[in-house]
This record gives structure tokens, C-alpha cells and sequence, in this order.
């Protein structure tokens, strides 16, 4: 029972620190890579914690990173102990839903991580060196 626990309290983490590293960092330097720095002053006064978020961004990907790589190790690397049970009439199981519904966050999960981490750390570097 603990450890169904701690699998649904991985994937949920690991959904919401992606997301949190999209809204910290992804989300206003796309906003200002955009020319829209009055929406991002807008954020500042009206969601003042996305900024003090924003001043410990390593951290943010660090935990989120750990977080989503354990996630695909729970649900990739290790030998699966949970058997879903066969349907006699070959239809979907609830097991057989969760699972894909697991998978579908986890990889949504991987994928908004990997463009916050585009956004914080390669954005700005490339539009420098191309001159835009």
C-alpha cells in the first residue's frame, strides 16, 4: 500500500515541479524573448512567489530532475510487481487505464521540464550568438 503511495506521490511531483520550472523560468523569459516585459511586470505584482521561485531555478530543475528520472525508472526501469488483471472478453482493465494515463503524464511531465530547461539556460545564449 506505501509503496502505490509513494508511486502516485512521484508521478503527481513530478508533474507539478515540470510545471514549475515552465512558470518560473520558461514562461517570462519567453514572454520578454517575445517583447512583452509589460506582462512580465504584470506577473511580478500580481504573482510576487513566481519571482523568489525564479531566484533558486537550479534548485528548481535539480528537484524536478531527480523527480522525473525516478518517475521513468519507477515506471521504465524496474521489473514490473504489479500484475494487471486479464480480461475475459479482452477489454481494458482499470489497471490497464491507469498505466496509460501514467505514461501520457510522465512523458508530458518530461517534456514541459525540457523546454523550461531550454528556456532558463539555452534561450537567451542562442539569441546572443545568433545576433537577434
Amino acid at each position: 500500500m506505501f509503496a502505490k503511495i509513494k508511486e502516485d506521490f512521484v508521478s503527481i511531483g513530478s508533474l507539478f515541479t515540470s510545471v514549475s520550472t515552465l512558470l518560473c523560468c520558461a514562461l517570462p523569459s519567453l514572454l520578454v524573448a517575445l517583447g512583452m516585459g509589460a506582462v512580465v511586470a504584470g506577473l511580478a505584482s500580481d504573482i510576487p512567489w513566481l519571482f523568489s521561485l525564479s531566484r533558486y531555478k537550479s534548485w528548481t530543475f535539480l528537484i524536478a530532475g531527480v523527480m522525473i528520472g525516478f518517475n521513468f525508472w519507477l515506471f521504465y526501469g524496474r521489473k514490473r510487481q504489479q500484475s494487471c488483471e486479464i480480461d475475459e472478453d479482452g477489454n481494458e482493465t482499470a489497471c490497464d487505464t491507469a498505466a496509460k494515463w501514467s505514461k501520457g503524464i510522465l512523458w508530458f511531465s518530461f517534456v514541459l521540464y525540457l523546454f523550461g530547461l531550454f528556456a532558463a539556460y539555452l534561450l537567451f545564449p542562442i539569441q546572443k550568438f545568433l545576433e537577434l
